[in-house]
């Protein structure tokens, strides 16, 4: 039976127990998303996180008033002056504020070669909570490029549209079918996400350019604490990918994983507004047990 996987998802390296894991992405003061959201969830799914940051936000739950993006010469330095040194098993790409900044990401990917280059998953964070379009058209059209570089994306609802030029998908069956095209057209594993539609269920999808890979059902959890969640989701699924090398399998443990850390968030009381995730929930449970 043929794979299910593009080409450029199948490994050329051995599993890790303990992967090194760079995300490239913006600051959140708040700790709920970005960088900050993806060292946790790395560090929860028991790898080495490190960051190049891409942008600084004045940022809380509330919400976000101001960003800064340093010169993207800055950021390449920080990527080039990091795999001088460090060996990579996965790179989760996160914010990427400019059409510049994406280029630069793009440029550090192609320099590696396929064969040198670890599994990239790629977050496309182009659409606001509220619905707002985060990026200039330039910018979403560079973040559409990176796609041909990725193994995975993981879009919400709209950005999934906005990635195809399309309205958003009013139902599970259109988000399947959006994903499905997005795939094909790019050769990649895209995640399906049901987070944005009505209803009591939240389904998730693994899908490729040939079809749905896996479909994991799940109850919606009826909680505030969401922020960060596609950050966190895309950087525990690298991370879990880089240490056995099913990409099934890192979705159904990271769906699993995130459920537990949106029901837990509450409790941490952080901020007045959507609040973040509680990433190290289960290592509380077993302190609590122990």
């Amino acid at each position: 039976m043929p794979s299910t996987l593009p080409a450029a998802a199948r490994p050329p390296w051995r599993p890790r127990p303990v992967p090194r894991v760079l995300s490239v992405a913006g600051s959140d003061p708040s700790g709920g998303a970005g960088v900050q959201a993806d060292l946790k969830a790395v560090a929860a799914a028991g790898g080495y996180g490190m960051a190049a940051v891409t942008a600084l936000t004045a940022q809380s739950t509330r919400g976000v008033s101001a960003v800064h993006v340093p010169p993207p010469s800055f950021l390449a330095q920080q990527l080039d002056t990091l795999r001088a040194d460090v060996a990579m098993d996965g790179v989760k790409i996160g914010m990427l504020a400019s059409a510049e900044v994406a280029e630069v990401v793009a440029r550090w990917l192609d320099s590696s070669g396929p064969a040198g280059r670890p599994p990239v998953v790629v977050d496309p964070v182009m659409v606001a909570t509220s619905g707002d379009r985060l990026l200039e058209p330039a910018a979403e059209d560079a973040v559409r490029g990176l796609l041909d570089r990725a193994d995975v994306v993981t879009p919400n609802v709209p950005e999934l549209a906005v990635l195809l030029g399309d309205a958003d998908a009013p139902s599970w069956d259109g988000v399947l079918d959006q994903a499905l095209r997005l795939a094909d057209r790019h050769d990649v594993l895209v995640v399906a996400k049901g987070g944005h539609l009505a209803g009591d269920e939240v389904p998730d999808a693994l899908v490729g350019p040939r079809g749905v890979v896996a479909e994991l059902p799940g109850p919606r959890v009826r909680v505030s604490s969401t922020h960060g969640t596609g950050c966190s989701l895309s950087s525990g699924l690298v991370t879990r990918y880089a240490r056995h090398g099913s990409w099934e399998r890192a979705l159904r443990e990271t769906k699993s994983w995130l459920a537990g850390a949106i029901t837990a968030g509450p409790a941490l009381e952080v901020g007045g507004g959507r609040g973040p995730v509680d990433h190290f929930w289960a290592l509380r449970e077993a302190l609590v047990e122990g």
